[in-house]
């Protein structure tokens, strides 16, 4: 990979970016002092070094999702290259504590850091530290200097579970001499689906492997799933509503409709809001109450009884989404009643939980539109839209029930990618065997 015009000045660029980084820094911090740790692994590359001696291989996982995604690819991985250790890196707080949970797993043999911010030095200084014999990035991850370091180094990159959407490739394009040039830095590019191998041909000149999405293959924990079960048990015989991952303004939205339409209903429900960010949590308690509704907070003992009518539960806990799902009769899918893409539905429907989606759900289009077809989602326009529609639902035992047991056959249908992912890397290494770095 040779160096261009355009990338020259993407890094000096990033010399000028730097104060600003550190300023966003402190501000998210205000909300999550854990923006405040591991400065040097951001703006230095250096942080804890993988065990001497030993084959590494690195794993990108940028938050939240992709972290879940990687975790069955590492376990695969860790078993398929006894002798490797792994490093596994993030770019936000709550994506690096999903990840502490590989990592105890994996004892020994995987150390965590942040991803440095992408310019010359700190770059340099991961590779350096980390000496991976491979780098595998998960999902949309294109960092120019980052991929020219790679290449600086002999690491072959590897893009895995490549998701991109029309709305991405369009912003791509119009860096092309800069992010086109950068993508030809990855020796492999596996792509979750056929819509995703053709926008992602457009911007990368190698072949590019349908593989699917490893997000299917992590099976939600049993112990929470038992633990959902014995919530919805206690909760009674009212209907429980989930708004699972909301995203900012989503809730307002929620709330209103249901307060709207609460007198048009044919049920009672038990309304469960569980917010996307940790940070917002006291902000969606503060939302609910302002409705003049009663704020339930699973982290105050809430849950283990039928709430009083009109009552909110908050889900105000991290780590426990197939709990959330599994003590709920349906799940209305955050991030997609406003243009953010929608989060995640494969877990709820891995769980056996019919899904309402919104209109919005670039960020994973192909699931949506197969969850759809398969009968274990429905798509709706807008807030009020999902509240008539899981009224619906609530009200028709048999449409449910058919909905369920769809789900989790599609849930089921869908598996494997981590396997076939797995024998690409494969691939990639016997052509540059993993070795490990020398002590110092």
């Amino acid at each position: 990979m040779t160096s261009t015009p355009a990338r020259t000045w993407y890094a000096l660029a990033w010399w000028l970016v730097l104060p600003f980084a550190a300023l966003y820094l402190l501000w998210r911090s205000l909300r999550q002092p854990e923006y405040r740790s591991h400065w040097s692994e951001r703006f230095l590359g250096r942080g804890e070094r993988p065990a001497p001696g030993r084959p590494v291989i690195w794993v990108h996982a940028v938050s939240v999702g992709e972290t879940r995604a990687a975790q069955p690819l590492i376990e695969a991985l860790a078993a398929q290259y006894p002798s490797a250790t792994f490093v596994l890196t993030h770019m936000t707080p709550t994506g690096r504590a999903v990840g502490a949970g590989v990592a105890a797993a994996l004892a020994g043999r995987l150390v965590q850091r942040y991803l440095p911010y992408d310019f010359d030095l700190a770059v340099a200084r991961f590779f350096a530290e980390t000496h991976p014999g491979i780098g595998v990035i998960l999902e949309t991850e294109v960092w120019p200097s980052l991929l020219f370091g790679a290449s600086v180094a002999r690491v072959p990159m590897v893009l895995v579970n490549a998701r991109l959407s029309e709305r991405s490739l369009a912003r791509a394009r119009r860096w092309e001499s800069l992010l086109g040039s950068a993508a030809q830095g990855f020796t492999r590019v596996a792509a979750q689906s056929e819509a995703d191998r053709a926008r992602i041909a457009q911007m990368y000149r190698g072949p590019v492997d349908v593989l699917g999405n490893l997000k299917f293959d992590l099976a939600p924990s049993p112990e929470l799933i038992g633990q959902g079960r014995a919530i919805r048990a206690a909760l009674g015989a009212r209907p429980v509503w989930l708004l699972a991952s909301s995203r900012d303004g989503e809730e307002a939205l929620v709330l209103d409709a249901y307060a709207s339409l609460r007198k048009q209903l044919g049920s009672d429900p038990i309304l469960v809001v569980v917010p996307r960010h940790p940070q917002r949590f006291d902000d969606v308690a503060r939302l609910i109450e302002s409705r003049g509704l009663v704020c339930v907070r699973r982290s105050a003992g809430g849950f283990a009884a039928t709430p009083a009518s009109g009552a909110v539960l908050l889900g105000d806990s991290m780590g426990e989404m197939a709990m959330y799902y599994a003590a709920a009769d349906l799940a209305l899918i955050g991030g997609s009643l406003l243009p953010f893409g929608a989060q995640n539905l494969i877990e709820a429907c891995a769980v056996g939980t019919p899904v309402v989606l919104g209109p919005s759900t670039f960020n994973f289009m192909q699931v949506a539109t197969d969850a759809i077809a398969a009968g274990a989602a429905l798509q709706v326009r807008d807030a009020a839209g999902a509240i008539r529609a899981l009224d619906e639902l609530s009200r028709d035992d048999a449409r449910r029930a058919a909905m369920a047991e769809a789900a989790r056959t599609f849930a089921a249908a869908h598996r494997g990618a981590t396997q076939r992912t797995v024998e690409l890397i494969r691939g990639v290494l016997e052509a540059a065997p993993l070795s490990g770095p020398a002590a110092d």
